[in-house]
């Protein structure tokens, strides 16, 4: 559940107010609502891809509901809304940890402009810092005018040193002197701001493929995670931007930003099942503290809580 699991849990409830209150209060309405019948699944479907969870997930989460209502014998709607809960729940745990297991661990971080990367990268290390890691950033990203100011200035807020260099310096440079900086500091974690642009896939990849060699020829010992930050808001348009970085980058999974921003928030399921990856952290509101690790439990609770959460 995280590190400061209770908080967490508040924090995913608040952040998914505005889908649990918009599409999802529909879906929890209905299924509360109403007796389970074939209307009822053809309802649920429809809200659940207006919910922007997608039509394929959606097909086949109600499929799996019929199939557990019949199995289990549920006859009413509650129930029904248990098992659904179950199924989302499911549906977006993950298979693996994240392997943070090197000395140091490293973390890249990719993703468009706009889509709040660096400020989930300074999020990220403020969390890190807290569970106790030592750990540094790096200001790979040297393309962007003014990039390696705005992560230093986070890195400032949440106490974290920085490796940065000038403007349109190699980025594969700046990451070995961050690491071999890092290993020789001690350090548990290095996170890596890269280039903010999508130049075209053999391009990035090229760069990508550097930078992750560069890890490896600072440090034999380190271990590389690759995270790709999308903007929930965007929802389903996300995807397609996402499997562009994904065939180029070997992403390894997602940070998913501004899901407190969006009605939409069932795009999160989406994401994970169209592109095979796990969500690894959310961002649940403006402050440096809220950006979390993805908790499936809490997640599906947060969008369709029990009877007694709901009337609390």
């Amino acid at each position: 559940m995280g590190l400061f699991g209770f908080g967490n849990k508040d924090k995913v409830k608040n952040g998914l107010e505005k889908t649990r209150t918009g599409f999802f209060g529909s879906i929890i309405n209905t299924l509360t609502g109403s007796e389970i019948d074939d209307d009822l699944y053809d309802t649920l479907e429809e809200q659940l891809i207006l919910a922007d969870v997608g039509a394929d997930v959606s097909i086949r989460l109600v499929d799996q509901l019929r199939d557990t209502v019949n199995r289990k014998h549920l006859k009413t709607g509650p129930q029904a809304l248990d098992a659904l809960r179950d199924l989302v729940w499911a549906e977006m745990e993950p298979q693996s940890q994240m392997d943070l297991s090197g000395t140091p661990a490293v973390i890249l971080v990719v993703g468009v402009n706009g889509v709040g990367k660096t400020t989930s990268i300074a999020k990220m290390a403020n969390y890190y810092k807290k569970a106790g890691k030592k750990l540094l950033l790096a200001a790979g990203d040297t393309f962007r005018a003014a990039a390696s100011e705005q992560l230093d200035i986070w890195a400032q807020r949440a106490g974290v040193p920085i490796v940065k260099a000038g403007e349109g310096a190699d980025p594969a440079a700046v990451v070995f002197d961050s690491v071999k900086a890092a290993t020789a500091r001690g350090c548990d974690l290095v996170i890596v701001d890269t280039a903010g642009r999508l130049h075209n896939k053999q391009n990035l990849m090229d760069e990508l493929s550097k930078i992750s060699r560069s890890v490896k020829k600072a440090n034999p010992q380190a271990s590389v995670e690759t995270l790709l930050v999308l903007d929930a808001i965007t929802g389903q348009n996300a995807i397609s931007q996402a499997k562009e970085f994904i065939r180029a980058a070997g992403v390894t999974g997602i940070i998913l930003t501004k899901l407190d921003g969006t009605p939409k928030g069932g795009c999160v399921v989406s994401i994970k099942q169209k592109l095979g990856l796990p969500v690894r952290f959310i961002g649940v509101g403006e402050g440096i503290d809220d950006l979390i690790p993805f908790d499936a439990h809490d997640f599906a609770q947060g969008l369709l809580p029990e009877l007694l959460d709901r009337e609390a």
